[in-house]
């Protein structure tokens, strides 16, 4: 039920071409990777908009500028950055499944 609520989602948002970009969405568009296309990046950010909070797509963000911060989070022995890297690469597989 919830993967097919999210995938309704997704295709509204990625149907809307009005909606304005959001963070994580910003931060691929404006990243150097190839593969980073405009329906991509929509995706992407509708499902970050499903599983994270504003806070956390911001500081996921920072990781498409500055790879480098991600793996210094994935490393850090700060509970936080712990529970944030899991919560990350939730959101990392799920939009891989949604997104490819």
């Amino acid at each position: 039920m919830k993967s097919t609520l999210l995938a309704a989602t997704l295709a509204a948002l990625i149907a809307s071409p009005a909606s304005a970009a959001g963070i994580i969405e910003r931060a691929c568009m404006s990243s150097e990777r190839s593969g980073a296309t405009a329906l991509l990046c929509n995706c992407i950010q509708a499902v970050a908009d499903e599983l994270l909070a504003p806070h956390e797509q911001r500081k996921g963000a920072a990781f498409f500028s500055d790879p480098h911060k991600s793996q210094e989070t994935r490393m850090s022995k700060n509970r936080s950055d712990s529970e944030f890297w899991e919560k990350w690469t939730s959101y990392g597989d799920k939009a891989a499944q949604l997104c490819n």
